[in-house]
């Protein structure tokens, strides 16, 4: 089997609009009809909401969880309104940042781990399992996750799905795209001169 994946030059919101084309496209090609997006402020997710609309698609969003002293960036008007369009909002515990609750280190070299793809490959796998834990997404089906480096949307993959309870039954099984470098997501990285 051959197919296309796309490397965007830099990372970011830049890539949100083609990455989301490359989603939809995929999806269309393999008959899948649920997409896990992160939002955290939600300018993907009604991006992502406008250009899906008629295809079929369900969205399962997942912003930033409640807690962590942030303020929650994510307008509860959209997620009214997605949820109107047949869409699903999840806040849920970000299952990688929970080294403090469960005492071990595994979640953060889990995310490390990850982040040597990209920052939204570790956000994609995260993301799955949430959706999947909250009940949005069946374990075993096929969806598609949309996710990025801070802003906007950079990485998609096609992917089985699978709870947090059962990790080793997540497949990713294609990348659709993801940003060409990642060493500007390693702490303590230096690039090279020149």
């Amino acid at each position: 089997m051959e197919e296309k994946i796309v490397y965007f030059e830099k990372a970011g919101v830049i890539n949100t609009e083609e990455t989301l084309r490359l989603a939809a496209e995929r999806a269309k090609a393999r008959g899948i009809k649920q997409m896990v997006i992160a939002s955290t402020r939600g300018d993907t997710a009604r991006l992502a909401a406008e250009r899906l609309a008629g295809t079929g698609i369900i969205l399962t969003v997942i912003p930033h969880q409640y807690s962590g002293g942030r303020e929650q960036r994510f307008p509860l008007e959209l997620k009214e309104s997605l949820e109107k369009q047949g869409h699903h909002v999840h806040f849920a515990t970000s299952l990688f940042a929970t080294e403090n609750l469960y005492g071990s280190p595994v979640p953060r070299v889990m995310a490390f781990l990850l982040r040597t793809f990209s920052q939204g490959m570790k956000v994609c796998v995260e993301m799955i399992l949430m959706a999947v834990d909250g009940g949005f997404v069946a374990s075993g089906e096929q969806v598609i996750a949309v996710a990025g480096s801070g802003r906007g949307a950079d990485t998609a993959v096609v992917a089985i799905a699978a709870s947090s309870r059962n990790l080793p039954d997540l497949h990713i099984t294609e990348i659709i795209c993801k940003p060409l470098q990642t060493s500007q997501h390693i702490p303590n990285y230096v690039p090279p001169e020149g």
